[in-house]
């Protein structure tokens, strides 16, 4: 698998931005660590899916083009397809829940794709993507769970080990597993001592359970602050690939994700969305002890205005 990821990095050389690491001497101190931030918020359409999307509809052929191509999603990779399918001319149908973050679903409009509301108390997302494909002939290109799509993310976590070298522990955001096992796959090819976290928000857990009984939890629709964890559950190929790399999963609170955007902000001066902040909000809140050197995926930046006002006027805010 990490021959797919070594590949997929020449792929997107020079269609992929190669994001910059940054540091914070501000939490460095206050976690006793080095900490190294992959800032995946600067990554083209603004999350690090761009990657695994470029990756796989890059590879198809030209009649799977000419047919199109759909997938579903909530925002960051939804925003990503689209984009990748007017950079390539390629037909792009999207299925949005009807209350995806504006931001996101106009980002996704705004790059050419026809975007199919649903009501995910009512139907699932993969059901509509299922029948559309049957009526019109789509190549599905999922969110997460294909060889492509992880071998895509993974790259972020092999750009990051390319630039700070060795790493003792890396910090990866998770909802359906493709950036975590992708990351985690080439974390220790690269640096098999290097200890590799996933973070959940405490109400979508269901990765986090599934990893300590070894069995696939779902949590439907959690209500969780961090839009892009809403996934119910690991995938069908991301499971036993998180189980096999990953070495611990561990989650956080609402409010420790609302304190991480905040310092984010202030201390650095990033807009990072709250499923990007996971990895600094176990840091803050001590969920992690961190130690030597730890890198950190910054997964994404799109988050609305409203919500981000919202965020930056609530509760503490860390010096």
């Amino acid at each position: 698998m990490f021959e797919r990821i070594r590949t997929a990095r020449e792929r997107l050389r020079g269609h992929a931005n190669v994001t910059p690491v940054m540091t914070c001497r501000t939490l460095d101190e206050s976690v006793g660590a080095e900490v190294f931030f992959k800032c995946e918020n600067l990554q083209r359409a603004g999350a690090f899916k761009f990657r695994g999307a470029f990756n796989a509809i890059s590879q198809l052929t030209d009649e799977q083009r000419d047919r199109g191509i759909i997938t579903y999603s909530s925002g960051n990779h939804a925003q990503a397809v689209a984009l990748v399918g007017r950079l390539l001319r390629v037909r792009t149908t999207v299925v949005m829940p009807g209350n995806a973050p504006k931001v996101k679903r106009a980002a996704t409009e705004a790059y050419g794709a026809t975007v199919i509301d649903y009501d995910p108390e009512k139907t699932t997302r993969e059901e509509i993507a299922n029948i559309l494909k049957t009526e019109h002939g789509y190549t599905i290109i999922p969110p997460f769970d294909h060889l492509d799509i992880i071998a895509g993310q993974g790259t972020a976590a092999f750009e990051l080990f390319e630039e700070v070298k060795a790493l003792d522990m890396l910090l990866v955001p998770c909802g359906g597993g493709g950036l975590l096992s992708g990351s985690a796959i080439a974390a220790k090819s690269i640096e098999p001592t290097c200890r590799v976290i996933g973070i959940e928000p405490e109400l979508a857990d269901d990765a986090t359970k599934s990893f300590h009984t070894k069995t696939l939890h779902t949590v439907k629709n959690p209500p969780t602050i961090a839009d892009g964890t809403r996934t119910p559950s690991l995938g069908e190929l991301t499971f036993p690939l998180v189980l096999q790399h990953v070495d611990d999963m561990r989650t956080v609170s609402e409010t420790a994700i609302v304190e991480a955007v905040q310092f984010l902000f202030y201390r650095m001066k990033m807009v990072v969305e709250p499923s990007g902040a996971l990895g600094v909000a176990a840091l803050l809140s001590a969920e992690v002890s961190a130690t030597g050197r730890v890198g950190v995926i910054i997964s994404g930046g799109n988050i609305d205005g409203d919500l981000m006002s919202k965020i930056l006027s609530s509760g503490k805010k860390r010096p």
